[in-house]
């Protein structure tokens, strides 16, 4: 086994499942973790999702969902359709709300205009960059692709599987390589990344707390890049 493997499978007996990306289920108001989307309105929340969350936490994107789900609109015509200024006031908890209203009706256009989705297509849009784009293939439409994050690269480096300043494809290539190619790994691994650096692995980190330092180079203290 892989250092790479060694470490998902120390975080997923530290962690357990995760079921990413949360969704709204059917008749509900606002997104729950059920293990990812089912649907094709399902599918366009998570791409929603990946844009409301930019530079917040979670918790905002997800009250921004729901007011999306209390007035009726999160398909892509609705989204499409619906007054700029509007959309901007209902996503108000997730910030940065007139900015991402913006991107939100570009996403939503390109939904509706397109026959499949693809990587290239999503980098053409204003606000969606590599993160953004991984996110929205890999969770809203099983593409095996590895999403890099904050989270993914401070891990990563402090283990010293990675240098840290390499570029975002670099990263997922690297890591691509050297996984079964899997989206439901990617997922789950990703998501447990992201629960281990926010609960272990900040950037002070809580070494004596964490289960993979048995593999890490690092230790408490180290300047995190």
């Amino acid at each position: 086994m892989n250092i790479l493997m060694e470490i998902y499978e120390i975080l997923r007996r530290s962690y357990g499942p995760q079921r990413w990306w949360p969704v709204t289920p059917t008749g509900g108001r606002g997104p729950e973790y059920t293990g990812g989307p089912k649907s094709i309105t399902q599918r366009f929340e998570v791409a929603v999702g990946a844009v409301l969350t930019q530079n917040t936490a979670w918790a905002n994107a997800a009250k921004a969902i729901e007011n999306l789900n209390t007035e009726g609109i999160m398909n892509q015509e609705a989204l499409s359709d619906i007054d700029e200024r509007t959309l901007a006031e209902m996503i108000r908890p997730a910030g940065y709300f007139n900015q991402k209203a913006k991107r939100l009706k570009i996403l939503a256009a390109y939904f509706c205009s397109s026959q499949r989705v693809t990587r290239s297509g999503l980098l053409e849009l204003n606000g969606v960059g590599p993160e953004t784009a991984d996110s929205i293939l890999l969770y809203a439409f099983n593409r095996p692709r590895f999403v890099v994050d904050a989270y993914t690269r401070r891990i990563f480096t402090r283990v010293g599987i990675i240098s840290g300043d390499e570029s975002y494809d670099n990263i997922r290539s690297t890591l691509e390589k050297n996984l079964p190619h899997s989206a439901r790994l990617y997922q789950e691994y990703h998501a447990l990344i992201v629960e281990h650096g926010k609960r272990v692995c900040r950037r002070k980190p809580l070494c004596g707390d964490c289960t993979v330092s048995p593999l890490c180079r690092a230790g408490c203290g180290l300047r995190v890049r």
